[in-house]
């Protein structure tokens, strides 16, 4: 049984990327006690962003910078950041209780930030070869494959951007895109039209992944006349979008998984926040920008500053 007194914060975030460290911040900032907790690393999925071109204020930045000066201004307020996985929040009317890997922790209000993981292909072969020649992060493992040949599957931002980067290291990229044009912002399109190494396959699907150890070539499927063929290859990076970092928020999400807010941000439960990439706010999903997720962690945290002054003034 956990005191209400011992390990008591004024708000607690659960999740370090930028919607969680901006809540941190005006949290921080507003006098309260908080602390944050991150499963894996401070910062979220923006240290694996190799340039940001789109933030405000900052012609150019790399995400792990961005990352490092976020924290350093969230830390100047006394807020702690501690590496440990969430395992569940328990609603206790004016307190909510924290379960993570290390303990239980009380907290007046709670705010979700643990945004998303990436969508999978769902293909023979993809589980098989992950960490041998299958990938979802460019950053990470595009040095791997220095004057090899790629494939990089999806139409959106994050596909067409890593395809840019991956191509000052493979030999050859090849992005696979089931539509016949981009959802990507024009600017990033711009920049790969011009890459001479990169070949883009439009209207075609991936329908498997082979190889021995490691990957060794993929099989396409055009959508305009079905013909099945072979591609070989040295490397599968995938970027289709992405699933909602929800699975033990229960009572509070919809049917795709994402959290349901209202216009202050707030959840089914009163005390309980969301912010990011992991919510639907009026039926609307997030953008999936960066500059979004801080605007929904600042008025999540605005919101949550109200009402702790309400239960406890």
């Amino acid at each position: 049984m956990v005191s209400f007194l011992q390990d008591e914060y004024d708000i607690i975030v659960v999740g370090a990327g930028p919607a969680g460290l901006t809540s941190a911040l005006y949290t921080g900032r507003s006098g309260r006690r908080c602390i944050v907790f991150e499963k894996f690393a401070v910062g979220g999925q923006l240290p694996l962003i190799d340039v940001i071109e789109n933030y405000p204020g900052f012609k150019r930045i790399s995400g792990s910078e961005l990352a490092q000066r976020l924290e350093e201004q969230v830390r100047e307020y006394d807020v702690q950041i501690r590496i440990e996985e969430v395992l569940k929040i328990v609603d206790k009317g004016e307190r909510k209780i924290v379960s993570t890997s290390n303990g239980d922790y009380v907290g007046k209000a709670v705010i979700i930030a643990t945004g998303t993981k990436p969508k999978q292909l769902n293909v023979p072969g993809e589980k098989e070869f992950y960490g041998k020649g299958v990938s979802y992060c460019a950053l990470c493992d595009g040095y791997f494959f220095r004057n090899k040949v790629v494939a990089v599957v999806g139409g959106g931002d994050s596909a067409v951007k890593e395809a840019v980067y991956l191509s000052n290291l493979a030999k050859k990229v090849y992005i696979i895109h089931r539509r016949d044009k981009f959802r990507a912002e024009k600017e990033i399109q711009k920049k790969a039209f011009a890459t001479e190494n990169i070949e883009i396959l439009w209207s075609t699907v991936l329908t498997s992944i082979y190889g021995d150890n490691f990957v060794k070539g993929i099989v396409l499927k055009s959508l305009k006349d079905n013909r099945e063929y072979s591609l070989p290859v040295d490397g599968v990076f995938v970027y289709i979008g992405s699933t909602p970092s929800t699975e033990i928020f229960g009572g509070v999400k919809n049917e795709d998984g994402f959290i349901v807010v209202d216009g202050s941000m707030m959840t089914s439960i009163p005390g309980i926040f969301a912010a990011g990439d992991c919510i639907v706010q009026c039926k609307e999903r997030a953008w999936g920008q960066i500059s979004v997720c801080v605007g929904d962690g600042a008025k999540a945290a605005i919101a949550a500053d109200e009402y702790v002054s309400k239960i406890s003034p």
